[in-house]
């Protein structure tokens, strides 16, 4: 009897960054590599076969997309980015921009029939924009995002999640022991809520990054709140045993 394929899943985390005449540009990120090297271990545990990139420049990510047309896939395809970004963009180790979109549409149905069926799920640790959010009150309600905030979300093609670290338009926090975002995750996926429903998972990492962090030091008392867009039809269980 054949085993089944094993779901896939992609981890990039960029730490290091230089511009075209070698010099540093955007600042290194201490706790991003351990990070990805504990979602690594937990989602090969997950039984997700897994490859983790450090360091790729704009052009090796979107190459590294390019190329999961060509793998078989399992039930699911899971992709974590940890990088410096912008809304809208994350940053190759070169400091040149990827758009989120262009990463999204070379896996939609269109590009690549092998992944058609298959959800794909994505986890953004980056900056959205420059604000700093300063929490609000719970009954209150929160700021409205710009306009074009949404415009990742009208590219989002079908049988697509994407979860990202902050909302648009402000910072996500990173320090030397790790994201809150990404933290989160890996709590939730350490514990009993990896069974749940694919949505319902993603509203508990919401709760724990909105309830249980903040930011310390130089930014003490700044909150971050995480949110997701989905295509899916159905609900899915992507890390249930």
């Amino acid at each position: 009897m054949s085993q089944p394929r094993q779901s896939r899943a992609l981890i990039i985390v960029n730490t290091d960054f230089c511009g075209s005449d070698g010099d540093a540009v955007l600042g290194t990120r201490r706790g991003a590599r351990r990070e990805a090297e504990q979602l690594s271990n937990m989602l090969s545990r997950l039984n997700y076969q897994v490859e983790l990139m450090h360091n790729k420049t704009a052009k090796e990510i979107e190459e590294l997309y390019q190329q999961e047309c060509n793998h078989e896939h399992g039930d699911y395809f899971v992709s974590i980015i940890s990088s410096h970004g912008e809304q809208g963009v994350i940053f190759g180790c070169d400091s040149e921009p990827v758009k989120l979109t262009r990463i999204f549409q070379t896996l939609s149905s269109k590009k690549c029939p092998v992944l058609t069926k298959i959800p794909k799920i994505f986890f953004i640790q980056a900056c959205r924009g420059q604000e700093f959010d300063q929490g609000v009150v719970v009954e209150c309600d929160s700021r409205e995002p710009e306009p074009d905030g949404f415009s990742d979300y009208l590219s989002i093609p079908p049988q697509t999640v994407v979860m990202f670290a902050c909302s648009p338009g402000y910072v996500a926090f990173l320090n030397i022991f790790g994201s809150m975002f990404l933290q989160a995750l890996l709590k939730v996926l350490e514990g009993e809520e990896r069974h749940l429903a694919l949505n319902r998972l993603m509203t508990r990492i919401n709760w724990e990054v909105a309830f249980r962090c903040q930011a310390r030091g130089t930014y003490q008392g700044c909150k971050e709140m995480p949110c997701f867009v989905t295509n899916l039809l159905q609900e899915v269980f992507p890390f249930s045993a």
